[in-house]
């Protein structure tokens, strides 16, 4: 293990060398890349170095145990060797996740897609709370998000909503939500006090760009109509809304968010190339699920993985089998014990393979 570290860090070292380096500075692109390397091999590199001084006071305790004669020094030797040979273990436990390959998609910003599924006007507003709590959670970790789509259900909530969501590492976060996810309470119309359940789909993807997927003009049918629900008279009365149709593939993406139709043209080709992106990327999650007993971030979005059960405060995800008690805290955004749950089930399930 010491010497994949010592490789890494002699990687670190080199790529600062380069970015001291003021020709680095004459390729952008280039000297994005290495800065972005530079920061995710900082974590290996101190670990080196952390590591490195655990197997040094190792064998410095070993010398003394071997040699000395002093039965207090012997004594200090062997406790402070026990400790240390337990902090090695967990040290190297931590360098095995940190060497698992990362997904190069993590690193993406996302679009978050919450649809309506089984329930009727439940299923609406249960829509409009998942909005909430995601975009609650969002705020916490400080990323920035664009409304693209929203379609109003009459009864309060939505049919379905999208944005677009951009900041360090949103997809490798945000992926883990992507499924069914189900409600069970009383709903509002209710009269006899029973208890419904009802269901929203997540789905989150990849946002692509230009260098990830490229569509040909001529494959692309454009039409324009008029934006429906709030936003005034120029929203109604001019065709500012876009629809786009990739012919080939048969994928559609409109936007009608934006005042301009051009602005909304550009907003609904980046969801355009997202989906398309998306539909070869799913082609590779569903390799990987196929080979793992769990399915934490690359499963079937069909698959339900959490309920929500308001009459005993309870949240559980089905992928890992955790429950927790703090339905009303989990609603205002705090997911993040949930999502770092599944990074550790994920991890472990990666650990396996790489065993094997």
């Amino acid at each position: 293990m010491l010497d994949k570290l010592e490789a890494i860090k002699h990687r670190w070292e080199d790529i600062g060398q380069q970015l001291a380096d003021p020709q680095t500075m004459t390729d952008m692109k280039k000297y994005a890349q290495l800065s972005k390397d530079y920061k995710d091999l900082k974590v290996l590199a101190d670990a080196h170095d952390k590591y490195a001084d655990i197997l040094s006071n190792i064998e410095h305790n070993r010398e003394v145990l071997r040699n000395d004669k002093d039965p207090e020094f012997r004594e200090m030797a062997k406790m402070e060797l026990e400790e240390l040979q337990a902090e090695q273990a967990k040290m190297e436990e931590e360098v095995r996740i940190l060497l698992i390959p990362k997904d190069p998609e993590d690193e993406k910003d996302a679009t978050l897609e919450i649809r309506a599924g089984t329930g009727g006007d439940e299923a609406a507003i249960f829509v409009g709370d998942l909005y909430r709590m995601y975009v609650r959670y969002i705020e916490t970790k400080g990323w920035k998000t664009q409304l693209l789509r929203a379609n109003e259900s009459a009864a309060g909530g939505f049919k379905e909503i999208v944005l677009s969501v951009s900041g360090d590492g949103v997809y490798g976060i945000l992926k883990y939500e992507s499924g069914v996810h189900r409600v069970q309470r009383v709903p509002a119309t209710e009269s006899q006090g029973r208890v419904h359940t009802s269901a929203a789909s997540v789905a989150v993807l990849p946002e692509a760009d230009e260098v990830d997927v490229y569509i040909n003009p001529a494959d692309i049918r454009v039409d324009t109509y008029r934006s429906s629900g709030a936003g005034g008279q120029h929203v109604n009365k001019t065709e500012s809304a876009v629809r786009l149709t990739h012919i080939p593939t048969g994928v559609v993406a409109e936007c009608q968010q934006e005042r301009s139709q051009l602005r909304n043209r550009e907003v609904a080709m980046t969801m355009l190339r997202t989906r398309i992106y998306e539909m070869e990327y799913r082609k590779h999650l569903d390799a990987i699920a196929s080979k793992r007993k769990t399915m934490v971030s690359t499963g079937d979005r069909s698959a339900k993985i959490r309920t929500y059960n308001y009459p005993q405060g309870r949240v559980t995800d089905h992928r890992i089998g955790l429950t927790l008690y703090n339905l009303s805290a989990i609603m205002n955004g705090s997911i993040q014990n949930i999502i770092e749950a599944l990074q550790i089930a994920e991890n472990a399930e990666k650990m396996k393979e790489g065993n094997n």
